[in-house]
């Protein structure tokens, strides 16, 4: 099938270049930097990251959506651990994101603790104050917390570490800022009809940030690889104008439980009913398994436009799945208030997600022409 799908791609009415993977590879090394410190709320990461974004846009010499700027701020609340971040178990030290992640919504610890088994995964410290709480786990999946438990957290990788907790020494430091300023970014290219209608893609450009001085989570697929596909979307329509005026969104506050986008759906300053269609985009560094259509059983009718596209040309290597309406990232607040949306993301390939291995050197892109040359011809079937 993909010697088939090599040679009708030539006949396609756009060609992805192979300069333009290798752009978004330039864009995923940049996001995935230390510079961008895991696109968070330490050492300027996520300000950094959208710094990038927007000189990308300039470049582009695209229009910024919010009233002559491309920025739309929006305040919350954001625990991290922007220092002391250090863990000694049974007198062994361990390394950060590897051995152990301290539980997102962790307090403050510092000093020796004992502890106590409570169960084959989960071990506690007796009366000593703060409370510190040791588990086990089959795999590392850290995220981001808006509030503070009363206690630390530590969890454990269980095929690393296989010696029972006996005592733990911590040197933990959290901090809970207030009204943390992020900031959703938007452009848009005018469309070459005169109709008012609109559409719009979306990805998220935040991810984790780090945990202490030097331990950052990159997030190559999740989400540089998104941003990325937006980035060469619009150098295509730069050259080759839509039929539609295309709005594209790149969302912060995504990690921390959907805030941007629910932001910029209440903020009203784009009229959703003349969107005709919103594509979100997340997880495109693989495709081993073809992709997932999540709203698939809600628009069956788009859905199967874009099913045809793929089959008559032969595009991924394996079958479009899908599923129905979930909460699971930026669409959400657009399906809620009506907007026909389908959020895709790729499928198989690389296990890494919300830890410290989602590297930009590990990325396969297996898909990701495909998956662009997908979106193109269905937006234009619209």
């Amino acid at each position: 099938m993909k010697k088939i799908a090599i040679a009708l791609l030539l006949l396609l009415p756009f060609n992805f270049l192979a300069q333009d993977t290798l752009y978004a590879r330039e864009i995923i090394a940049k996001l995935t930097s230390n510079y961008c410190f895991g696109r968070g709320y330490v050492n300027n990461g996520l300000q950094n990251a959208e710094a990038i974004i927007i000189n990308e846009l300039k470049m582009a010499k695209c229009q910024p959506l919010f009233n002559g700027i491309f920025t739309q701020p929006f305040l919350h609340n954001v625990n991290t651990f922007p220092s002391e971040c250090e863990v000694k178990l049974n007198g062994k030290n361990l390394i950060a994101g590897i051995d152990y992640i301290v539980n997102p919504n962790s307090n403050s610890a510092k000093g020796k603790f004992k502890l106590l088994k409570k169960d084959s995964i989960s071990f506690q410290s007796n009366e000593q104050k703060p409370l510190v709480v040791v588990t086990k786990k089959n795999k590392l999946t850290f995220s981001v917390a808006s509030s503070v438990n009363g206690f630390c957290e530590i969890q454990l990788d269980k095929n690393r570490i296989t010696d029972e907790p006996i005592s733990i020494n911590l040197n933990i430091k959290n901090k809970i800022i207030t009204n943390f300023e992020s900031k959703n970014i938007g452009c848009y290219i005018a469309g070459s009809s005169t109709s008012d209608s609109v559409i719009v893609f979306s990805a998220h450009y935040d991810h984790l940030g780090g945990m202490g001085k030097d331990t950052y989570f990159p997030g190559a697929n999740d989400n540089a690889s998104g941003v990325s596909m937006l980035l060469n979307l619009i150098k295509y329509y730069t050259v080759n104008l839509p039929r539609y005026k295309t709005i594209f969104l790149f969302f912060a506050g995504e990690e921390a439980g959907l805030i941007g986008s629910k932001f910029f759906v209440e903020s009203k300053v784009l009229n959703l009913k003349k969107i005709k269609f919103l594509i979100n985009l997340d997880l495109l560094g693989t495709g081993n398994d073809g992709i997932m259509v999540v709203n698939a059983f809600v628009y069956q009718k788009q859905f199967n436009i874009l099913n045809d596209i793929n089959f008559k040309n032969g595009l991924l290597i394996k079958d479009i799945k899908k599923r129905g309406k979930a909460a699971n990232s930026d669409h959400y607040w657009f399906t809620e208030a009506g907007v026909p949306s389908f959020f895709i993301y790729t499928l198989g390939g690389i296990a890494a997600y919300h830890d410290v291995f989602d590297v930009a050197a590990t990325l396969p892109l297996t898909d990701y022409v495909d998956v662009f040359n997908l979106l193109v011809t269905f937006t234009s079937q619209l």
